[in-house]
């Protein structure tokens, strides 16, 4: 295993703070090294992350050594790290502005803006500075034109970014750098604004005590938002933190969710699975849909679900494995190799090559989507009624074609036997829609083509000498993807075949208490090992709950939610021997898994609650 490089901290030691637009990452150290404006997939400002010597940052901490600790301030997206130090402590206090949308009526906003108020608390303490802008993945060297009081500005492709502060800085390395020092005494204050703008003039960020209003209205923005959250359960403290983070995680212009702000976190250091995430997988629609609506956030899960449709119609009958934040869907993949990568472990890519593979479980996901939308909002338009047809008839036509499947392999196309069961999903849930009245189909030859997809998985998708369900027709190889057919409504857990498929899947695919998504030695077009995958692990405890096994759900939802970092965040993947985390970073579709997995247990004890009440047990 290469040795940890000093220059990068480990990828759990990051926070996310963000607008609902775009996000940053801040590490333990008061350094934002990852920022990309004024959307998620945009160039980047800061990349420190992905090139330490010439990513760039924006450092705001102590001048000596210091203890750290940090916190989200309650049920915030507004970050707090505390700094001791031995003559003082200081207090950094994150966010990007938001507000309800009355606000953003009463006064004029800059487009992006990330707000930074330092204070010292004890004693004195002396606070160092340094923005350091990198601008198009490290391609360009900002020049700032310092504006005295109005603060540094810097113009670029049409837009401007600015730097205002109240600890007093100046242009270094030529006029690419900024750099401050300030010793404060107990009491003392002082904010800091790096703002962009695409308009001319550009909004000028006011600081001092308008930004101590800005801060309080972020801050009540974001706890009524979590108070809203309709969960009550002995987890209500990780569904809500991952129910903020995918928050954070929603591009609120069009309702999109995206895999993750980042790119090219590796899921092996020193390895080639490097991947763009800042897009929106038709994969995560249904459980992400069913997750915002358990949680009672009606409102983002029509949002969310008006992108879906709104998206896939741009391409459908064909679907995309994913599509931008506004739906667009050329999102070549290249490679920029003039960053280093996070700890050294290229490539760096920009784009997914994946989007135009073809993954047919997707329509089943979708149409999934579209059926719990049903079941919340009871209506249903005309042309999501065409476009849903469409979809059903483009299954009922391709089902029998191999795909990549849903991990994107890259080692060509197989008869996934997810995909296959996926297929069957979509039709179902289309004869459903249609029994309910909510649109026509050709119910006959649907029932039939599902009744041959079932008959296929059962045929060819199960391996009679291992008593599993496996991952291609024929094969021998497990897929934890599986561990989802009970949740579709494919399989009942409690059937023999599902309960000796979770029992294998354990046994060649768990280690310490975590799962792989498919064994190691699998043939996926790469070379590079990979950790744990979290997300497997959560759809691992919903099975243990399905089958009635409710202890030890419990605990291993415990044992799994204390992998996440100290902010309760989770990445895509876990080292299952360190705990590292490993691939981008926060990943939205752990925490659903997470708020499903959380929702299933609870479920299934107030079920079982119920049942022992109505039926007691005799003395």
């Amino acid at each position: 295993m290469r040795r940890p490089d000093a220059r990068y901290a480990p990828i759990e030691n990051y926070a996310l703070i963000g607008d609902c637009a775009s996000a940053a990452l801040v590490g333990k150290d008061g350094a934002i090294d990852w920022l990309c404006w004024p959307r998620f997939d945009s160039p980047s400002v800061f990349a420190a992350l992905l090139d330490a010597e010439r990513g760039g940052s924006f450092q705001v901490r102590p001048a000596g050594d210091a203890t750290v600790d940090r916190r989200y301030v309650g049920e915030t997206n507004v970050l707090e790290t505390t700094f001791t130090t031995e003559t003082g402590v200081l207090r950094l206090t994150d966010l990007m502005p938001v507000g309800p949308p009355e606000a953003y009526r009463r006064e004029l906003w800059p487009t992006r803006e990330i707000l930074r108020r330092v204070e010292c608390v004890e004693g004195t303490v002396t606070v160092r500075v340094v923005c350091e802008p990198r601008l198009d993945y490290a391609q360009i060297d900002p020049v700032f034109d310092d504006r005295g009081a109005q603060g540094f500005f810097c113009n670029h492709d049409g837009a401007v970014l600015m730097v205002r502060s109240e600890v007093p800085l100046r242009l270094a390395s030529g006029q690419s750098v900024l750099r401050g020092e300030q010793t404060l005494q107990a009491g003392d204050r002082r904010f800091l604004s790096l703002a962009y703008d695409e308009d001319a003039p550009a909004v000028l960020p006011l600081l001092g005590d308008h930004a101590e209003r800005k801060l309080a209205r972020t801050r009540n923005y974001w706890r009524d938002w979590a108070a809203q959250c309709e969960y009550e359960g002995p987890y209500r403290d990780a569904v809500v933190r991952s129910a903020l983070t995918l928050k954070l995680m929603t591009f609120a212009p069009s309702g999109a969710v995206v895999a993750a702000p980042t790119t090219s976190l590796p899921e092996a250091i020193g390895g080639e699975r490097n991947w763009d995430y800042r897009y929106c997988w038709l994969r995560d629609a249904a459980l992400t849909l069913r997750a915002l609506y358990e949680l009672g956030y009606e409102e983002e899960g029509r949002a969310f679900f008006s992108w879906l449709l709104h998206a896939t119609r741009l391409t459908a009958p064909d679907l995309q494995v994913m599509y931008d934040v506004h739906g667009n869907t050329n999102l070549t993949e290249r490679t920029l190799s003039h960053l280093e990568g996070y700890r050294q472990s290229p490539p760096v890519r920009v784009g997914n090559g994946a989007y135009d593979q073809l993954q047919l479980d997707t329509y089943g996901e979708l149409v999934s989507a579209a059926y719990e939308f049903v079941q919340r909002e009871h209506t249903l338009d005309d042309w999501h009624r065409r476009l849903l047809v469409s979809l059903g008839n483009e299954v009922c036509a391709r089902w029998e074609e191999p795909d990549e499947g849903i991990w994107e392999v890259r080692s060509g196309r197989h008869h996934h036997t997810f995909s296959k069961a996926m297929c069957w999903v979509a039709l179902e849930r289309l004869v459903a829609l249609h029994e309910e009245g909510y649109l026509t189909v050709p119910v006959e030859r649907y029932r039939a083509e599902a009744d041959d997809i079932r008959t296929a998985v059962e045929t060819h998708g199960y391996n009679e000498d291992i008593e599993s369900y496996v991952a291609t027709f024929g094969g021998d190889r497990l897929d934890a993807s599986l561990l989802l057919l009970p949740t579709y409504g494919y399989k009942e857990a409690t059937r023999p075949r599902m309960t000796s498929t979770f029992a294998r899947i354990h046994e060649e695919l768990g280690q310490n208490g975590l799962l792989h998504r498919y064994p190691p030695d699998t043939d996926d077009g790469f070379t590079s090992e990979e950790g744990a995958f979290g997300l497997c692990s959560f759809w691992d405890e919903e099975m243990f709950a399905r089958l009635g096994r409710l202890d030890e759900a419990r605990e291993k939802l415990g044992e799994t939610i204390g992998y996440a970092n100290d902010l309760g965040l989770f990445a895509e993947e876990i080292d299952p021997d360190t705990g590292a985390f490993l691939g981008n970073f926060p990943q939205a579709f752990t925490h659903v898994g997470l708020i499903n997995a959380a929702i299933t247990i609870t479920k299934a004890e107030r079920e079982e609650a119920t049942t022992l009440y109505e039926h007691p047990t005799p003395q």
